[in-house]
């Protein structure tokens, strides 16, 4: 019985050691109008795990995307049917699902990951929380927290929005493939 609250002590000088866990990602509140641009594009998205042994990448998914001062729109197309529609005005989010959609599918990421694509570098940097910076890096964008990287978005076009990109999420454990192009 003695040695139960030298137990009960060490086992709280460990917890107290241990670091605790890091956030996944900052939310990003950017309003439609910070970008700067309107834009209407198509678009064929491929995701997939960072890790093979995490899972299979998902079918490609055609994604109709425009953006103007006052809102960002998405829909997303599976095999033709509609499986997503969110809307985003700077203030709130609003989606239909498809019961077809998986449950991991999460719009305010989408929303995050638009924005980390193609806002402006300024407007991103003053909407990051302390510990957070972004900056190029041999033509990428990097996202890190501490200084250690949480994502990277490769373009192979300027602006982004005009061709191929990759991104790759390592905090949060996913690689986005981006084909862009203008909506007719």
């Amino acid at each position: 019985m003695r040695r139960l609250p030298l137990l009960v002590l060490a086992l709280l000088l460990v917890a107290c050691q241990s670091a605790p866990p890091r956030p996944a990602m900052p939310a990003l509140a950017l309003s439609p109008a910070s970008l700067g641009a309107e834009l209407s594009l198509a678009q064929r998205l491929r995701a997939g795990p960072l890790n093979p042994r995490d899972g299979q990448a998902s079918p490609s998914l055609d994604v109709q995307l425009e953006i103007d001062a006052a809102q960002l729109r998405l829909a997303g197309l599976a095999l033709g049917q509609r499986i997503l529609t969110l809307s985003w005005d700077g203030k709130a989010l609003h989606s239909q699902r498809s019961p077809l959609l998986p449950a991991s599918v999460d719009e305010a990421r989408i929303v995050r990951d638009v924005q980390l694509a193609y806002w402006p570098l300024p407007a991103l940097r003053a909407a990051l929380p302390a510990g957070w910076t972004l900056g190029e890096e041999n033509g990428a964008r990097v996202l890190r927290q501490d200084g250690e990287e949480a994502l990277r978005i490769e373009s192979q076009a300027s602006p982004a929005w005009l061709g191929h990109s990759e991104l790759t999420n390592r905090r949060e454990g996913y690689h986005l493939s981006i084909d862009s192009a203008p909506l007719q």
